[in-house]
């Protein structure tokens, strides 16, 4: 790690194999990992939790703090998963007295340029693509992918395995399974492609697939369409994780595409 160029607090607690390039600045309370890699021209600021074997490019900025006029100071994290990579020129800014911290999983993948606010949680193995806004408070799920440019509301909700396209304006949770797009932003199918490369059969897909045509596509209303659900779908996880996700949306899911 020594590496004369760079800036490093000296009560920050570096494991001894991580790799620090010139001109890179870490302030104090950072924690980092072993076998992480951090570019030149990084800043990872006070409370910076970041795991191992990590990747973190040029120009990238980590737990800074909100951009929430209401934040008075108070100490909060940046908390990353191991084997997580983020590129060129991305912000996390760490959390907020709401929920202390703003937490990346693990094997996530940050593309170049993108913005991840206070308090945003974002599930393993997530997928965001360059030049994507998050606000604060948005939780993305595991196995999640968020095309490029798309800005998403705060509060928001996105769910395990949703897929939504790149430009989208997101101002409504998007359920589990889903693919998103259009504008605005609707249910256009489920990403049965990315459900098929993680392993789910083809029964199960036809499952979920069942589900959401009662939702989008039988002109009910969502409690309609889930008591539906609940009576003629027999319960799996997967089934009662939608109907979960649906029940707890506080902004509302998205809407149909055939305006259901």
């Amino acid at each position: 790690m020594n590496q004369p160029l760079a800036y490093v607090h000296p009560e920050a607690k570096i494991a001894r194999n991580v790799v620090i390039e010139p001109f890179t600045t870490i302030h104090n309370n950072v924690i980092i990992g072993s076998g992480t890699w951090i570019g030149s021209n990084v800043t990872i600021m006070e409370g910076a939790r970041i795991g191992k074997d990590c990747r973190i490019f040029p120009g990238a900025v980590i737990s800074a703090i909100p951009q929430d006029l209401k934040f008075e100071g108070e100490d909060s994290l940046t908390v990353i998963g191991d084997h997580t990579t983020i590129r060129e020129c991305v912000t996390i800014n760490r959390g907020t007295n709401a929920s202390g911290k703003t937490e990346i999983g693990k094997n996530c993948l940050i593309m170049a340029t993108s913005h991840i606010a206070h308090d945003c949680v974002l599930g393993d193995n997530s997928i965001i693509v360059n030049g994507v806004a998050l606000g604060g408070h948005v939780t993305i799920g595991e196995y999640a992918i968020i095309g490029g440019l798309a800005a998403i509301h705060q509060f928001i909700h996105i769910g395990d395995h949703a897929m939504v396209s790149g430009g989208s304006l997101v101002r409504k949770d998007v359920p589990p399974f889903t693919k998103a797009g259009k504008e605005p932003l609707s249910y256009v199918g489920i990403n049965s492609i990315g459900l098929r490369r993680r392993g789910f059969s083809t029964e199960k897909i036809s499952e979920i697939q069942n589900i959401y045509r009662i939702l989008y596509q039988k002109n009910y209303n969502n409690t309609q369409a889930l008591e539906k659900i609940e009576a003629e779908m027999e319960a799996t996880p997967e089934r009662d994780e939608i109907i979960l996700f649906i029940r707890n949306s506080q902004r509302g899911i998205m809407k149909g595409y055939y305006g259901g």
